[in-house]
């Protein structure tokens, strides 16, 4: 086992990480900007290490600086959390030359399933479904329009790289084709430095369901279930749930292992999730994310499994601690995730949080780093805290999220509670009668 990790992350998942090497017994080292100097994480890490002013890019993105920590602590292995340098197969490969560990996927596995061409690539000869669509980049106009017309309209159009919406365009007929085609390149290459683009069937109104799966790198793997985080807002997730309204325990099973056989063909060693869009009971494959997700809580919740124990675990070299038929599923989770943000503009709501009243109680749990008098900086997500609840069923669960999110209190700043106040009493939400789009229907309707 490790001696000493360091926290490659700020927030709620670099406090999550130092809980969980705590109660392994493991030193920690806490990195922070000028601007995180007073975090809930670094306050209670063992040691830790400045490592430059507040923008992301000379901070938390810097690798020389985090190296430096690295070695003037002495830490051992690294774990990156999400977002930042959790999918940077340079950094990962890095840590390696210089004897540290990467607490996450190969650098190769990285890579691979960095570029979703590639990942496609991978995923159909692994036997993973996937959407029908390009072979490959998409490089001229009369390559898009012949491609567009075998596969059939309407057509998504998407960034080999990068994530978030953007270099993601539709395409309804032939004559919007080209126009989609050009703005997604031109937006693949400012946001990511990489014009390429491929093109997909663009379904109508699919859900956005994931499998949670764990690996040791020794040939062994297990999925954990599914997620379903078809409510999202420009593309990204605003609620999770943990036990699908729509996914039946076969539906789950038979993907599951679909997804658990692929990652002991790699050899996979740590945590991933394997995305679909799923539609009229299929499955298709749109990527994989070689990290922890923010919505791992609902997992853990209706398995009873740390995930990131078990990454810390593989990640020193020992075995998954649990085999497929010893995973078992209990109840239903939901998480919401409380932005600081005008709940009506969704503007960044950065400054001082005056009262913190979080929600407690029976199947309740909250992941935040925020405290009362606690400084939000400008510079980062605007993501502050995750409320997850727990129900033997969907429809406890549901009344439980009720009465939690009616129940948190946070003053000085504006948060999205408000929203999910709103959500939780929707009838389509209480029904689980949704799909990828019906969060930015609904905001569009109600003017908010």
């Amino acid at each position: 086992m490790f001696q000493k990790v360091l926290i490659a992350n700020r927030g709620e998942i670099a406090l999550r990480i130092l809980r969980a090497c705590k109660e392994l017994g493991i030193q920690t080292v806490a990195v922070h900007s000028t601007a995180d100097a007073n975090a809930m994480h670094v306050r209670l890490a063992d040691e830790s290490v400045c490592i430059g002013p507040p923008a992301a890019k000379d901070s938390y993105l810097n690798i020389p600086s985090i190296m430096a920590a690295c070695e003037i602590t002495g830490a051992d292995a690294v774990h990156p959390g999400y977002g930042f340098l959790s999918e940077n197969a340079r950094f990962a490969k890095i840590l390696t030359e210089h004897n540290v560990t990467f607490i996450g996927p190969s650098a190769h596995h990285i890579e691979i399933m960095g570029d979703k061409i590639t990942a496609k690539k991978t995923a159909v000869e692994l036997g993973i479904p996937v959407v029908p669509g390009s072979a490959g980049a998409v490089e001229s106009d009369e390559e898009a329009i012949k491609t567009a017309r075998e596969i059939g309209y309407p057509v998504l159009i998407k960034a080999t790289a990068g994530g978030g919406g953007r270099g993601m365009k539709v395409a309804l007929t032939e004559a919007d084709v080209l126009i989609a085609w050009s703005t997604a390149r031109s937006e693949a290459k400012a946001a990511f430095g990489n014009d390429s683009v491929y093109m997909e069937k663009y379904l109508g109104k699919p859900r956005h369901i994931e499998v949670q799966v764990m690996g040791d790198g020794q040939g062994n793997a297990v999925h954990l279930g599914v997620r379903d985080c078809s409510l999202q807002r420009r593309h990204q997730k605003v609620w999770e749930e943990a036990g699908g309204p729509t996914i039946a325990p076969e539906e789950r099973d038979r993907i599951g292992e679909i997804c658990a056989a692929a990652m002991r063909k790699l050899s996979y060693s740590g945590a991933g999730t394997i995305e679909f869009l799923y539609e009229n009971g299929e499955f298709y494959f749109i990527e994989m994310n070689t990290r922890l997700q923010v919505e791992h809580p609902v997992t853990e919740r209706i398995t009873g499994i740390d995930i990131v124990y078990e990454q810390i675990r593989v990640a020193s070299g020992e075995k998954l601690s649990m085999t497929q038929e010893q995973v078992q599923f209990y109840g239903h989770a939901i998480e919401v995730r409380i932005n600081a943000e005008d709940p009506q503009t969704f503007a960044p709501s950065p400054g001082t949080i005056t009262f913190y009243h979080p929600a407690g109680g029976v199947g309740v749990r909250v992941d935040s780093a925020v405290y009362q008098g606690y400084k939000i900086p400008p510079y980062y997500d605007s993501l502050i805290g995750k409320l997850i609840v727990y129900g033997r069923t969907r429809d406890e669960c549901l009344h439980r999220l009720r009465r939690a999110v009616d129940e948190f209190v946070i003053d000085g700043i504006k948060t999205t509670l408000p929203l999910f106040q709103r959500l939780i009493r929707e009838p389509d939400i209480l029904a689980g009668n949704y799909d990828i789009h019906w969060l930015e229907k609904y905001l569009a309707e109600n003017k908010v």
